[in-house]
This record gives C-alpha cells, sequence and structure tokens, in this order.
C-alpha cells in the first residue's frame, strides 16, 4: 500500500492542511488518493453518504481528494463531552462513552482493528493514502496506547513527514525534541522536514536550514510560508483564533454564542467567507451588543450548556434581544435551548433531569439514546419558498411541538428538521451545513438586509462547495511551490 504519514512536533502545527493540500497535489498528478486518521478527537464532524460519522476535517480532506468521505478514513472519532469522558464513534457509529482510562481498557484492540480493517478496504480502492496523526507522536506517556502516529507509519511503513510550527517559536528544539524522542524505527521512517507558518524570506531561515539537516541527516523538505487562508477546525481551540471583534467592515454583524462545548462550528464558515457580514463570537460572559442576528450553534451537550447560558445571564439577554425585534436561529443543540423545556431521563448527557429552556419556541426536546446521524435533502418553505436546500443531522434529541400551543411554521417541507416563529425572529433547524446552500443562505441575509434598509444580494448563488472547491484550489496552488516530494513519492 502506498502512502504518506504526516505528524507534528505539536498540535495545531498545520497537519490538517499539509494533509489536505497532499490529497489534492496528488490527485492531480494521477494518484486515485484518500485521506485516513486513524483516531481523531473532534467536535467538528460530518456524516458521510451511508450515515456514519467521522470529523469534518477528514472530510474535507476527501474532498480534496476529488473523492466522497467514507468511514474508513476515520474509524475512530472521540467526541469529548467536558466531564472527561468521550462519546466513542468506532466505524462510524457510537458504541459507548468513557473516560480515558476506561477508553484504552475497553476499545484499545477493537479500535486497532478498526484502523486494520480501514486501511485495508482503503488500500483495495484506492492507489495512495495520505495519513495524518495527531497531536505529537513523541508523548512519552501515551506512546505505548498509540493508535493514531507511529503506529500507522509502522503498519504502513509510510515515508513520514514532520510538521513544525515556526510561529510558536522554538521550531528547532521542537523538531530535533521529536526526532529524539522517537525509537530508532519510528525515526528512520521520517524522511522529510517541513517547517510551516514562516513569515518572511527564506533566506534568513537557510543557516538554520543547513544546521538542522546536518543535526540531523534528514532533509527539509519544505518551508510554507504564513498563509491567510482558513481551513475547518478540528476542535474549539481554533475559535481563539477566530473573531471575537468586529474583524472587517460589513454590513451585518452576526453573533455566534460561543458555547463551552460548541460543535460543529464549521456551519459557520461559509457566513464568515460572505464578504457583507462579519462573524463574531461571543464568550457567554460577554455582553450581547446588538448584532443584526444571534446564533446559538450546536453543542455536544446541549443541557450542560444551557445551564451556563442561564448561569451567566446570557439566557436573559437573547430573550430580551429577541423581544426588542432581534433575529436568533438555533442549530441542533442550538435549536433545542430555544425551546421551553429538556429532559434527559436517563442522564445520557451526564445531566439527568428536566430543564428550562429559553422558551422562545412552544417545543419540548427528550434526549434519547440512539443518535440519528444521516443526509438530509428538503425543500424550504422559509425565508424563501420552493429552495433545495442540503445538510445532515447529527443529533440524540427528539423534538416535539408542545400540544395546544403554536405561533410556529415549518421551515421545510419536512417539519421534523426545523421551524420558525410566526413573525420570523426566531429560527431552529436540525439541519448542519445549513449556510452551504448558497441561495438559502442569502434569501436568509437578506431578511437581515431589509431590516437595515440595505439593498438585497443576488440570490442567484453557487452553493459553498464550488467555493471550498477553489480554496482547495488555492492551498494546493500556494503549498506545492514550496514543497520538495521526492523524498517521499515512491520513484
Amino acid at each position: 500500500m502506498k502512502a504518506i504519514m504526516v505528524v507534528g512536533t505539536t498540535s495545531h502545527a498545520g497537519k490538517s492542511l499539509i494533509t489536505a493540500a497532499l490529497c489534492r497535489i496528488l490527485a492531480r498528478k494521477g494518484f486515485r488518493v484518500a485521506p485516513f486518521k486513524g483516531q481523531n478527537m473532534a467536535l467538528n464532524s460530518y456524516v458521510t453518504a451511508n450515515g456514519g460519522e467521522i470529523g469534518y476535517a477528514q472530510a474535507v480532506q476527501a474532498w480534496a481528494a476529488g473523492i466522497p468521505p467514507w468511514v474508513e478514513m476515520n474509524p475512530i472519532l472521540l467526541k469529548p463531552q467536558g466531564d472527561m469522558t468521550s462519546q466513542v464513534i468506532l466505524k462510524g457509529r457510537v458504541v459507548g462513552r468513557c473516560g480515558a482510562a476506561e477508553y484504552y481498557e475497553q476499545f484499545f484492540e477493537a479500535g486497532w482493528q478498526a484502523i486494520e480493517d480501514s486501511l485495508r478496504r482503503l488500500g483495495e480502492e484506492f492507489d495512495f493514502l495520505v495519513c495524518e496523526g495527531a497531536g505529537s507522536p513523541a508523548e512519552i506517556n501515551l506512546k505505548h496506547r498509540d493508535l493514531t502516529n507511529m503506529r500507522v507509519a509502522k503498519h504502513l511503513n509510510a515515508p513520514t513527514i514532520l510538521v513544525a510550527d515556526i510561529e510558536r517559536g522554538g521550531v528547532f528544539a521542537h523538531i530535533v525534541g521529536t526526532l529524539d524522542l522517537l525509537d530508532a524505527d519510528e525515526r528512520s521512517l521520517i524522511k522529510g522536514i517541513v517547517i510551516n507558518k514562516f513569515r518572511g524570506q527564506r533566506s534568513l531561515l537557510q543557516s538554520g536550514i543547513e544546521w538542522l539537516e546536518a543535526r540531523t541527516g534528514i532533509p527539509v523538505i519544505g518551508v510554507i510560508p504564513w498563509l491567510d487562508q482558513s481551513f475547518p477546525a478540528e476542535d474549539s481551540l481554533s475559535l481563539l483564533d477566530r473573531g471575537t471583534t468586529d474583524s472587517k467592515k460589513s454590513d451585518l454583524t452576526i453573533g455566534v454564542v460561543r458555547l463551552p462545548r460548541i460543535s460543529n462550528f464549521t456551519d459557520f464558515d461559509p457566513l464568515e467567507a460572505e464578504p457583507s457580514v462579519n462573524v463574531k463570537y461571543l464568550h457567554p460572559k460577554q455582553a450581547l451588543g446588538h448584532p443584526d442576528a444571534v446564533i446559538l450553534p450546536g453543542s455536544k451537550t446541549t443541557i450542560a450548556d444551557l445551564i451556563v447560558l442561564h448561569k451567566t445571564g446570557m439566557a436573559d439577554e437573547i430573550q430580551n434581544y429577541v423581544a426588542a425585534g432581534g433575529t436568533v436561529l438555533g442549530i441542533c443543540g442550538g435549536y433545542q435551548m430555544l425551546g421551553k423545556i429538556l429532559a434527559d431521563p436517563e442522564g445520557i448527557e451526564g445531566h439527568e433531569g428536566r430543564y428550562r429552556g429559553l422558551g422562545l419556541l412552544p417545543l419540548k426536546t427528550v434526549i434519547a439514546g440512539q443518535k440519528i446521524a444521516r443526509q438530509r435533502s428538503v425543500t424550504s418553505n422559509f425565508p424563501q419558498e420552493g429552495l433545495p436546500v442540503a445538510g445532515y443531522e447529527i443529533h440524540q434529541g427528539r423534538t416535539r411541538l408542545i400540544e395546544a400551543e403554536g405561533g410556529i411554521q415549518a421551515l421545510f417541507d419536512d417539519s421534523n428538521l426545523g421551524v420558525v416563529d410566526d413573525s420570523h425572529s426566531v429560527w431552529g433547524t436540525y439541519l448542519h451545513g445549513i449556510f452551504d446552500n448558497g441561495p438559502w443562505r442569502r434569501a436568509w441575509l437578506n431578511r437581515l438586509r431589509q431590516q437595515r434598509g440595505l439593498k438585497s444580494l443576488p440570490t442567484g448563488v453557487a452553493n459553498y462547495r464550488e467555493q471550498r472547491e477553489l480554496m482547495l484550489d488555492q492551498l494546493a496552488d500556494a503549498i506545492a511551490p514550496h514543497l520538495d516530494l521526492k523524498a517521499v513519492l515512491p520513484q
């Protein structure tokens, strides 16, 4: 099986981005290529065509390779729940919830079997794999239970690229230290070093590169410049780099509440790509202010995050904002919070009992044991009738209208996917990826623009996937000239 492994000296060194670029570069060379990440810990996830759940970054990498995402591209997905436990998803399906120690006792062998099975299946279908590691391969306390980094590289005998982030400082120490902590058979697989996020002229770095190559005997095969380009992130740490203030001049400001256990915030990438929109992430303790709309995003543990909104006063602020004529949209967990009651009778989220929602929609949600994960294609009723809308569901709640109460209308031709109130001020949906649909996104934004007396934007625009394709091309174009792959590609 032909493969390249990409590992990093640290988390957020740029492994996912380099992996996506390699997938596009190799696909252009005529390889039928697929991405792979054995084990991923992330709250941004995607649902494949067969209803399996994988990390969203692996879905993007699959699109970079020009193929649909498969569950085999990420056979183990861990979704942290904020209580020192994670939901365990094996080959796309939920198999349990446990802490770190219990996970390795219960799922290590099954996890490695899933990895081997997935690699075998991918190897039968594709010419080449680009495999991504997680964190650092030199975590001494974790190496004995590695399911992601050099264990995969050794299994495939894969030439491995070590990526280091120069933006953090100490890049040479990170590289040398990582190499020194690898076992001899692991180190022998490292065929190239990539220094990522470099600002400045490469000539200024040359003496350090020469020292590093002489010290390690491994060539520096790339110095990647700082790229002013967003890439779908795996976890909420990346939100630290996203807007918390008015970051650009725009017609509209949309506030996204940064819930402590926020998930699937890749939903907002299409909004961030709109030139006329400023997306501002708001901590629950911040003042809400006066944005043109507020979005409550998905959450891995909806009830726990709802409690935070009540304790910080953000719940009251949102209610007052709507009463004053503001617009609120809830997606998935955010949709559940907009109702009157959330109940978790079995303690599935760790908070058994009934809880008061924001009371903005006459809905009751009950957390159920079986997760719904599936792709959906529906037709909109609002804000414009007849628009095709595609997305995906990932939720464990079952939401229904409270009897004898009305005042809401179905958002789509499937009423189970969302509602809007009669004033079109409160919107709620289970559909992730809703803003990927260009005409629907523009129609929703135009309602906000009309409230501001602004001219409507054209709605005959392409869906975000076409913009994402352009971004992936631009990513490959930006990285390819700075990357020499001779050391890692088969001759």
